[in-house]
């Protein structure tokens, strides 16, 4: 399947994002791509909770969303939305940071809420307390898709080798990572956690990023670290997108994750122990 990674730089405006997204997926589709992701966060880049509140929406009524699916059944394409930043009705208030996976006909076929939230101090000048408007999720999702299965994350994620190891039990041949990955952990430990998670599960993952420094016209600029990702089951990269927005297209062919399993089956080496 002809599969594309789409890189952005989202601001924090969602109507000039979608505007944006339209026009790569659209471009995208006209290469010959027939399965598209796009990156976390894919509706808005913001670091204002006082202007998410103002602009984002739930599920049902979010236009980005209401957008793409209408896009996907015009293009007869399916559609990875990484994620959507989408309001709740919580009593808490917090948001969700949700992957929405869209197929031709323009419904959606499954839903994930990241479950890891991004509470760290990566240097001097860069916390985040992700906890603080964002609830987490509670629920790993694989879905089908006409090539076999597909395993849902998000960015932070990444970090727990434990779920990749539980969507892979549960058939996935194909892990997603879509992600807005900071700029200070990206260049120690993006392409070797990705690499990681492939080798260990002998599944392709695709990881479509942020990059560059995202325009706001309320709270403070954030910058992400872009290189975009497709890691083959054996653990080479496929693609790196390097740091400028743009479309990566390439043949996923997944009989090399019944290759890569075949010369390496860790997978059904897993032994139950005690301790410690």
């Amino acid at each position: 399947m002809q599969t594309a990674l789409l890189q952005i730089t989202s601001s924090d405006d969602p109507a000039a994002n979608l505007g944006m997204v339209r026009e790569q997926v659209a471009d995208a589709a006209r290469q010959g791509a027939e399965f598209l992701l796009t990156p976390e966060v894919t509706n808005c880049l913001s670091t204002s909770t006082t202007h998410q509140r103002s602009v984002l929406h739930t599920e049902e009524d979010d236009p980005t969303l209401a957008a793409l699916r209408q896009q996907a059944a015009e293009l007869k394409i399916w559609l990875l939305i990484g994620s959507l930043a989408l309001k709740t009705r919580d009593a808490d208030g917090r948001f969700t940071n949700r992957s929405v996976l869209i197929d031709p006909s323009g419904s959606i076929v499954a839903r994930y809420d990241k479950i890891h939230m991004f509470d760290v101090q990566v240097s001097e000048t860069e916390t985040y307390r992700e906890s603080a408007t964002y609830r987490p999720g509670t629920r790993a999702v694989v879905a089908d898709m006409p090539f076999g299965m597909l395993g849902l994350s998000i960015c932070y994620d990444l970090r727990f080798p434990h779920l990749y190891a539980a969507l892979t039990q549960a058939g996935a041949q194909v892990l997603t990572v879509p992600s807005a990955f900071s700029p200070v952990t990206g260049p120690a430990h993006w392409q070797s956690l990705l690499r990681a998670r492939a080798i260990e599960t002998g599944c392709y993952v695709l990881a479509p990023a942020q990059t560059g420094t995202h325009p706001a016209s309320r709270g403070r600029q954030r910058t992400t670290h872009g290189h975009s990702l497709a890691i083959s089951p054996w653990g080479e990269v496929l693609i790196d997108a390097g740091t400028k927005p743009g479309i990566h297209i390439f043949d996923l062919d997944v009989s090399s994750v019944t290759e890569a399993r075949r010369k390496v089956p860790s997978l059904t080496h897993m032994r139950p122990f005690d301790g410690p």
